[in-house]
C-alpha cells in the first residue's frame, strides 16, 4: 500500500458522504418544491454549490440520481413481497399499493416529465408484474384474455395516469389511488 493511499480512502470517503448529503437534501427539498435550486440543496446539504456540481454536473443529472434513489428504494421495498405464495391479484395489489406510497412519500415523482417510450427505471417493476400476472393466469384469478405484456404495459400507463391526475390537481390523492386499484381489479380480474 502506497504512503497516499490512506489519504486517497479518506477523500473517498468524504466524497461519499457529500455525495450522500447532496442527494438527501435534494429529496427533501425536492419533495417540498420541485423547482428548489442547487443553491438551496448545496446549503442544506452543508456543501458549497461547487461541490454539488462535482458530484452532479447539472440538475438533471442531480435529478437523474435522486429517482435512481427513489426508485432503489422503491425496489429494495417490492423485494419484501413474497411474490411466489398467496393469491396473485392480493400480491400485485400490494405492489402497486407500495409504489403509489412512493409517490405520495415523495410528490416530486409527480411532478416529474414522463418520457416516451419505456424507461428502464420501470424493469425492476415489470419483471415483478410479469411473474404475478403468469402466477394469476395460471391459478386462473387474473384474465387469460389479454396478453401479459399488455397488461403490464395498461398497469404502468394506469400507475402514471393516477399520478398525473393528482400532479395536476384533478384527484386528492386518496380517490387517485381508489381509482386505480378499482381499474387494476376490473382490468386484470376475469370474465
Amino acid at each position: 500500500m502506497s504512503k497516499n493511499e490512506p489519504v486517497r480512502r479518506r477523500r473517498r470517503a468524504d466524497a461519499d458522504r457529500s455525495r450522500v448529503a447532496i442527494l438527501t437534501a435534494a429529496i427533501t427539498l425536492l419533495d417540498e418544491r420541485i423547482d428548489a435550486s442547487v443553491e438551496r440543496i448545496a446549503e442544506t446539504a452543508g456543501v458549497t454549490r461547487q461541490t454539488v456540481y462535482a458530484h452532479f454536473p447539472s440538475r438533471d443529472v442531480l435529478m437523474n440520481a435522486v429517482v435512481d434513489e427513489l426508485t432503489r428504494e422503491t425496489t429494495q421495498a417490492i423485494d419484501t413481497l413474497d411474490l411466489d405464495h398467496g393469491p396473485a391479484l392480493d400480491t400485485l395489489l400490494q405492489l402497486i399499493d407500495l409504489g403509489w406510497r412512493s409517490f405520495e412519500q415523495h410528490p416530486l415523482l409527480l411532478h416529474l416529465p414522463q418520457t416516451a417510450g419505456p424507461d428502464e427505471r420501470h424493469d425492476p417493476v415489470v419483471e415483478r408484474f410479469e411473474r404475478l400476472i403468469r402466477r394469476g393466469q395460471r391459478a386462473g384469478e387474473i384474465t387469460r384474455d389479454l396478453p401479459v405484456a399488455w397488461l403490464v404495459d395498461a398497469l404502468i400507463a394506469l400507475g402514471h395516469a393516477a399520478g398525473e391526475a393528482v400532479a395536476s390537481d384533478r384527484l386528492p390523492a386518496k380517490k387517485a389511488a381508489t381509482a386505480l386499484r378499482t381499474t387494476v381489479l376490473r382490468l386484470l380480474t376475469p370474465g
